[in-house]
């Protein structure tokens, strides 16, 4: 199922069986750990893969509450035109038929893979654990950053969230909410829009973002005024943030390039390095099951060279603001821990006094841990780890 969501495979369906197959693999994938300790106990042994993940969509449907007959006749037929597969339709009719929605309900919340999972727990605690992959089932609502956060939470009757994005829970398309064509406001993941407010006033300073796209923090900056450069090496990425910039009216310099390439001097620099994206597992529930941690160790690798590099293009007194969106501390907590070792520089834990912000989420070392079990009654947040640090002067 992962090699569906976002691969370009779904481009010849119209927009409503797109979205519809969009949705199904996304929620397919969430649930694939349920699905697999429903289908267990019917199963002698696995059947192929294409077989299996049609048991596997077939009991999500059935769990989410669609007719039983009409989902088991549709992946009996779906078996049944794949030559290599349609000698088990009968398998497929017996097992579906087997599982209830009730079943469902009240099976264990999924568990992601050992491989991610074990050094989360080792990280985090199992109590942590089990809220993060709470979080990771229960999906993700879409969130607006928005000039004026008061009056695009009316117009759109979202949330305002207590650090200022604006949540909505079922927004449907989003090119037909209030306020899109005027550009009034952006998606951007709350976790993500904290970054930027830790800068603090940042009218008429000069403002590198590092691996800009998509845009979201160029955005942000370009509003309170910065004189923005957003850097990134890929041109169609590039090419979403200057749409987004003519949408909502803003102004920032664009520059496609790879981040070592770039010199100069900035009064501050946003660097959201590359990184294992493990925070964003309730927007991209593939991740688990498209990675298995074998390129971790060269983007670790990759962020240390990125903040060193990034420290180069500050002036004097300066400030970096590294982030990730990751919950493993090599790619947060223990990258500035280093990075503090080797660079005369101070982490600012008074830019973490933010509203909206606990002061229980300010780590050892001097930064911010944000984590998909945090907000719960509000919807959570994505993983993001985040510091400012100061240059010496």
């Amino acid at each position: 199922m992962s090699e569906l969501v976002g691969s370009g495979a779904l481009d010849r369906l119209d927009a409503p069986d797109r979205a519809r197959a969009q949705r199904l693999a996304t929620d397919g994938l969430r649930g694939l750990d349920r699905a697999d300790r429903l289908l267990k106990p019917h199963l002698k042994k696995n059947p192929p893969v294409f077989v299996q993940n049609a048991l596997r969509l077939g009991v999500a449907e059935i769990g989410a509450g669609e007719a039983p007959h009409g989902v088991v006749n549709a992946y009996v037929e779906i078996v049944a035109r794949n030559k290599r597969t349609s000698n088990l339709k009968g398998l497929v009719n017996a097992v579906l038929r087997k599982v209830k929605a009730e079943d469902w309900a009240k099976a264990q919340t999924p568990i992601m893979p050992p491989w991610l999972r074990q050094p989360l727990v080792a990280a985090w605690g199992r109590k942590a654990m089990a809220g993060m992959e709470k979080a990771h089932f229960a999906g993700a609502p879409l969130d607006l950053s928005a000039k004026d956060p008061v009056a695009v939470a009316k117009a759109t009757g979202g949330m305002l969230l207590p650090t200022g994005s604006v949540r909505l829970a079922d927004a449907g398309q989003v090119s037909t909410l209030p306020g899109y064509a005027a550009g009034d406001w952006w998606v951007q993941d709350a976790a993500a829009a904290i970054p930027v407010s830790l800068l603090g006033d940042v009218a008429g300073r000069s403002v590198l973002d590092l691996c800009a796209a998509p845009g979201g923090k160029t955005l942000q900056l370009a509003a309170k005024g910065a004189l923005v450069t957003a850097v990134d090496a890929s041109a169609s990425r590039m090419a979403r943030v200057a749409e987004n910039l003519t949408r909502t009216g803003l102004q920032a310099e664009t520059r496609i390039s790879d981040a070592f390439d770039v010199t100069g001097q900035w009064d501050a620099v946003l660097l959201d390095a590359p990184c294992s994206a493990t925070g964003t597992i309730r927007r991209h529930p593939d991740l688990p099951y498209a990675k298995d941690g074998a390129e971790f160790a060269m983007l670790i690798d990759q962020q240390a060279a990125m903040i060193d590099h990034a420290l180069t293009l500050l002036c004097p007194g300066g400030r970096l603001v590294f982030c990730t969106c990751s919950l493993l501390p090599d790619e947060g907590e223990v990258q500035v821990e280093e990075a503090l070792t080797r660079h005369n520089l101070t982490a600012d834990r008074a830019a973490l006094d933010r509203p909206g912000l606990d002061p229980a989420w300010i780590t050892e070392e001097g930064g911010l841990r944000l984590r998909p079990d945090y907000w719960p009654e509000q919807g959570g947040m994505d993983g993001f780890y985040m510091a400012v640090l100061v240059k010496a002067a």
